[in-house]
């Protein structure tokens, strides 16, 4: 054949009828073994110039796999996903494989379930790991291929991840080098990996320069504006030497607190961020953070799910191309 086969092409030339066909490239109802062995080799064999499709239904393969978003990013988190959905699409593209996006929503992982269960996918990468990790408990469960961005509990589970913990060690450290010592944290919610991992960052730092972490000075499960506004004032009270926020979400909350409320940022407060973004590039003072390769990250974490699929064995990695970026924040 020149042309792509089709469902029809198999049919008349096997003498069965289409739902016959279907069912043995579906793998879903009722069809003797011998049809769907048939089937299978009639479209390996006559496949010349296969398309993703014909290829995938002599392969058993879909040529898709699923991208996790969680469903409460918000828009400070849209350049991170962005990236790393550009370093995975790059992989993809050279595998001949495509990308489905599937968002959830907290809890409700029916989408995933969904997508798995129709056999939609060869495999899927989260972009997010949690303390409580559902979609990760059920992808292990399912037994499809996945990877995760991010640190899990679980060992079982192949994760890929900047080295989040060393970066914000290294960056404490260098500004308690300065003689920064009354540091603040705030960050984000505690069910998710990342913080855990910048909170274990922030205290190695301390604990490498001989000092204690002031648990009284950290506050984590934030994002409310107005206990914000609060917590700011309390720290400018207690004449903390700085606020290491563990995004550019929370980092950017601060630098309008302070700006509305007149407290200067370094003279008053010391401000640096565990994440840099655009939000933070076009800030009114610029601000000492983390640079991450978020883009190399996708891209990793992708092809080794491609391994994965291959059948390979793959082993968790963690990826230290980082940067530490000193600004006036901190000066």
């Amino acid at each position: 054949m020149s042309n792509p086969i089709t469902i029809e092409d198999i049919a008349a030339a096997l003498g069965v009828s289409k739902t016959t066909v279907s069912r043995a490239i579906s793998g879903k109802g009722r069809i003797g073994e011998a049809t769907r062995t048939r089937v299978l080799e009639y479209i390996e064999k006559n496949n010349y110039r296969p398309n993703v499709v014909a290829k995938g239904l002599a392969q058993r393969r879909t040529y898709n796999i699923a991208v996790v978003w969680p469903g409460d990013y918000i828009i400070e988190d849209l350049p991170f996903f962005q990236k790393c959905l550009v370093g995975m699409s790059e992989v993809t593209s050279g595998y001949g494989y495509d990308i489905i996006v599937s968002v959830v929503a907290g809890d409700d992982i029916s989408s995933l379930k969904r997508i798995i269960e129709n056999r939609k996918v060869d495999g899927v990468i989260l972009t997010r790991t949690l303390v409580d990790d559902k979609p990760a408990d059920y992808l292990l469960e399912s037994g499809v291929p996945f990877v995760a961005i991010g640190d899990s509990l679980n060992e079982q589970i192949i994760t890929v991840d900047n080295d989040i913990f060393d970066a914000c060690r290294e960056l404490t450290s260098i500004i308690i080098g300065k003689g920064h010592t009354k540091l603040a944290l705030i960050g984000g919610s505690s069910n998710h990996m990342v913080t855990r991992n910048r909170y274990g960052g922030f205290v190695a730092a301390f604990e490498k320069a001989g000092k204690k972490v002031d648990e009284s000075l950290i506050f984590l499960d934030q994002g409310n504006e107005q206990k914000l506004i609060e917590i700011v004032k309390h720290l400018v009270a207690e004449k903390v030497d700085g606020v290491i926020c563990m995004d550019d979400k929370l980092a950017g909350h601060v630098i309008g607190i302070c700006r509305y409320s007149n407290i200067k940022i370094p003279r008053d407060i010391k401000l640096a961020s565990f994440c840099n973004s655009n939000t933070l590039e076009n800030a009114a003072v610029s601000v000492t953070s983390l640079n991450f390769d978020d883009r190399n990250l996708g891209a990793v974490a992708t092809r080794m799910l491609m391994e994965l699929i291959d059948g390979e064995s793959v082993k968790s990695r963690k990826l230290k191309n980082y940067e530490v970026i000193m600004k006036e924040s901190t000066k």
